[in-house]
């Protein structure tokens, strides 16, 4: 089945948000407030996804609570990706209250200043260790989610241009399943407790059948090479290519190739059609020239570029460079094909040996096993320790060389989880 006939999906952030949105609209449609634009219907209400594109989003029920209160719920849609919250019930309760703790004598239609104050409801998790996006004692909702949440709730307000009393909003998500679903997560782990995590990066869930998203990667691999690019960046996710985007301006559209947690199948599959096009070019054709890409030397925390080689058949790929986060590069320095969010305990681990092998230093070793996440690793770890940051990439370069056969140049820069380059590095095969 091809990656074009499988459904999206949306997000635990974007029901969250959708739900919010129509509380809102209901709320007001309750006290008589009929300014809205058509987009604002209850079946369905728009929100715009952080990666900007708008989608429309079912409302299963809507409920008065009070006149100043009201809820409403989404069932969230995986799409054809279904995790343990595809079906599950989203909802958002939310509360305006004026200055003085009460609607009397404030004309909702003329707000202009917003407080929007977001808090945790039933089967909502709570952090509770360090580590993750959000502190601990914060319910577990990501910064993604927060932002699409408070946006769709000032969406209803931005027809008004005039000044009026301040409004303060309460956005209570919930999720009436939440802690029963959240035994089927690693949110325990995590320190998450009492619920799942609403989560989205962007609000929206593309598919990720193994099959539609290796054949996805594989037709990425072939329209670079149609179009000439010899030079492919390898990225996990959309955040990570984000970062690498503004790492290489140079480079062209077509050379990021977004791998997801497929390590060892993106590498064959650059391999064997790289292999294929040498198969059809005589020695003279597949020369590569490097200058410039070889001879890069790691530049810590700045960012670089690539110099594309200028003698190479436009069919042909001879270099990969994978741009990750640290999280995901200690994973493919232990050579994982496939690195899912599930082996993390056995990563911090292996990281916390090799840290001790590297520096003696105990005391590393012992915070790097008992942290909570990549994160909270890497926090101990960088800068003081750069032998350790070196260590994971050189691994990655050479976990790749081996996925690859080494047929391809291989070449990692691993970002902090602020984007910045903390390790540069390339082998030539």
């Amino acid at each position: 089945m091809g990656s074009s006939s499988l459904k999206r999906g949306f997000t635990t952030g974007a029901a969250a948000a959708a739900a919010a949105k129509a509380a809102v609209i209901y709320l007001l449609k309750q006290s008589n407030v009929s300014s809205m634009d058509e987009q604002c219907g209850l079946e369905g209400v728009s929100i715009r996804c952080l990666n900007n594109e708008w989608i429309t989003i079912p409302i299963q029920t809507t409920k008065l609570l009070s006149p100043s209160s009201a809820e409403a719920i989404v069932i969230k849609d995986a799409g054809d990706d279904p995790d343990v919250t595809h079906r599950a019930e989203i909802g958002a309760r939310v509360t305006l209250l004026a200055q003085a703790g009460s609607l009397d004598n404030v004309s909702i239609s003329r707000v202009k200043r917003k407080n929007i104050v977001i808090k945790g409801g039933h089967g909502v998790g709570m952090v509770t260790k360090p580590g993750l996006e959000i502190p601990p004692g914060e319910p577990a909702i990501n910064p993604g989610p927060r932002e699409m949440i408070k946006e769709a709730v000032e969406q209803v307000f931005n027809h008004s241009a005039s000044p009026g009393e301040p409004l303060h909003i309460i956005v209570e998500i919930f999720v009436p399943q939440g802690e029963k679903l959240a035994g089927k997560t690693l949110n325990a782990r995590l320190g998450i407790i009492g619920g799942i995590s609403i989560l989205g990066t962007t609000g929206i869930v593309h598919p990720m059948s193994h099959d539609a998203y290796i054949a996805t990667i594989r037709s990425g691999i072939s329209v670079a090479r149609a179009a000439g690019v010899e030079s492919l960046i390898f990225t996990t996710g959309r955040r990570s290519e984000r970062f690498a985007m503004a790492i290489f301006p140079e480079s062209r559209q077509e050379a990021f190739i977004q791998i997801g947690d497929f390590f060892r199948a993106s590498l064959e599959e650059a391999a064997s059609l790289e292999q294929g096009a040498s198969a059809h070019a005589g020695n003279s054709d597949s020369r590569i020239n490097l200058h410039g890409w070889s001879s890069i030397t790691p530049d810590h925390g700045n960012k670089v570029s690539v110099d594309h080689g200028k003698n190479v058949s436009v069919s042909t790929v001879k270099n990969i460079t994978i741009t990750v986060f640290f999280g995901k590069a200690v994973k493919m320095a232990m050579g994982f094909p496939h690195t899912h969010a599930a082996k993390s305990e056995l990563t911090l681990k292996t990281l916390a040996q090799w840290a001790q092998d590297i520096t003696g230093n105990l005391e590393l070793s012992r915070s790097i096993a008992t942290s909570n996440t990549a994160r909270q690793a890497f926090a101990g770890i960088y800068p003081s320790f750069m032998g350790v940051v070196e260590l994971v990439g050189d691994k990655i370069i050479s976990s790749a060389r081996l996925f690859c056969q080494n047929r391809l140049n291989i070449r990692a820069v691993i970002l902090d989880f602020e984007g910045d380059v903390v390790y540069d590095k390339c082998k030539v095969r």
